[in-house]
């Protein structure tokens, strides 16, 4: 099993990793079949099921996939490019991806929310079928979106091919027990040895990049939500309140006003700008989803920007560190709120970060494991109940609590040596337990919770 940092880290575009840019995904793989197929395809139809369908209008499944058929990528979506295209689809009903003749399809008719009983292997799930001139079904294929951008046909969920297939990496671990063998044998950290395996895969260079392009992004995206104001799209009429927190913030300094307990704020802040960002449609990373996009990006951005020692040559180390942790929660539980509800979402991101944290704030392998399981286990149970099926409440708010305890958890762990009760792959265990018995209501389904008791207007 090898889950790379940039299968962990995927710069995307928003609301939703799963319900957007997976779904985009799974179009792109569908022209590529068509493209290979011998038959002459002359239109295409779309079924969304489960969670994809009860929350698919509100995290945009319906435009992602439209845009999907049309040649879109998450990683190089534009977005004034998007709302042309759109504009083009509904009035000519045909969609004209590149290497293929045009493809009739009207968005009204052939885009089906299919409300009944999940497809069999995932909640997220989604069918695509080409036609022949006479309305005939040529091909046929069912992909799930599983989480964080990551598609699997029916076949390969079938098989459990969720990571690399590739070459075996020179030091496997497919659980933190065997992590933390591995880095007591090797004197090496959990970073050194994820890198070691990143190394397997790519060159030096390629691979530092490629890290630092991760951590701009996320900056970047701070960045614009804290310079950003006025109301989420959706309907729920959600101010954007990370640029008012943030400027409040700097004028408290500038006048030694400031509580300690501020610094809350100002990871809060951090993270809201992040999922405004995300809410709003625009460019973020999967960390790992984008429903919990703002957790690392916040803990980091607190780290260097509050911290006395911390340097920006370090965060490589912090989000290598954090890629192990959530490759582990990934393949042994999940990190899908449809499939686990937000513990496996915002709790999965607050046990990366606090992992992260405490590797670049010098702690050992034992403390860094520590400090992952507390911050899990303390989300241990969390439902994913987004009000009208849109990212926005309670999820903005959650990232920022999530950067907080991300925060409290490394600084406990730093305060032991490492030793303690409850280890990470029991939490990440009980996690997998808990989002299984958990009710479909309250995994991203907007049937149960806040959804069914906060007015949708």
């Amino acid at each position: 099993m090898f889950l790379s940092v940039f299968d962990m880290f995927k710069i995307g575009v928003g609301p939703s990793s799963s319900h957007t840019m997976g779904p985009m995904v799974a179009a792109a793989r569908f022209l590529g079949r068509l493209r290979a197929s011998p038959f002459t395809a002359y239109g295409v139809q779309v079924s969304l099921h489960g969670s994809l369908a009860f929350t698919g209008v509100g995290h945009a499944t319906d435009r992602a996939t439209i845009l999907g058929l049309a040649g879109f990528a998450p990683e190089s979506y534009d977005r004034d490019k998007a709302e042309a295209a759109l504009a083009r689809i509904r009035e000519s009903r045909t969609v004209e991806p590149e290497g293929l003749a045009p493809l009739a399809f009207d968005p009204q008719a052939d885009l089906v929310f299919d409300y009944g009983p999940a497809l069999p292997g995932h909640a997220n799930g989604m069918i695509l079928m080409a036609t022949d001139a006479q309305g005939d079904i040529i091909l046929q294929e069912t992909y799930f979106s599983v989480g964080g951008g990551f598609v699997l046909t029916e076949a390969e969920l079938a098989a459990g091919k969720d990571s690399d297939d590739g070459a075996p990496v020179p030091h496997p671990f497919k659980s933190a027990a065997e992590m933390l063998q591995m880095c007591a044998e090797t004197g090496w950290s959990i970073a050194d040895l994820k890198r070691r395996n990143e190394l397997s895969r790519r060159d030096a260079k390629t691979l530092d990049r490629g890290i630092d392009l991760i951590w701009d992004v996320m900056n970047d995206c701070i960045e614009r939500g804290l310079t950003s104001d006025g109301i989420l799209p959706g309907g729920l009429k959600v101010k954007r309140r990370a640029k008012a927190i943030h400027d409040a913030l700097q004028a408290e300094r500038g006048r030694n006003l400031s509580a300690p307990h501020t610094i809350n704020d100002w990871m809060s802040a951090y993270a809201m700008a992040v999922n405004e960002e995300n809410a709003a449609g625009g460019q973020v990373v999967t960390a790992p989803t984008n429903g919990a996009a703002g957790v690392i990006p916040s803990t980091i951005r607190y780290w260097l920007d509050h911290v006395p020692g911390a340097r920006r040559a370090q965060v490589p180390e912090f989000l290598l560190t954090a890629a192990a942790i959530g490759g582990l929660i990934k393949f042994n539980a999940s990190i899908s709120g449809a499939e686990c509800g937000c513990q496996a979402e915002v709790g999965s991101a607050a046990a990366m970060a606090a992992a992260g944290l405490a590797a670049v704030l010098g702690g050992t392998p034992e403390q860094v494991e520590n400090a992952a399981e507390i911050a899990l286990e303390h989300h241990l149970g969390m439902t994913c109940d987004p009000v009208k099926g849109l990212v926005q409440v309670p999820c903005i708010e959650r990232n920022g609590l999530g950067a907080i305890k991300a925060v409290s958890a490394a600084s406990l762990a730093l305060r032991g040596d490492g030793s303690h009760l409850v280890p990470l792959d029991a939490a990440i265990e009980t996690m997998r337990q808990t989002g299984r018995d958990m009710s479909e209501k309250y995994k991203e389904t907007s049937l149960g919770g806040l959804a069914v008791n906060v007015p949708n207007c």
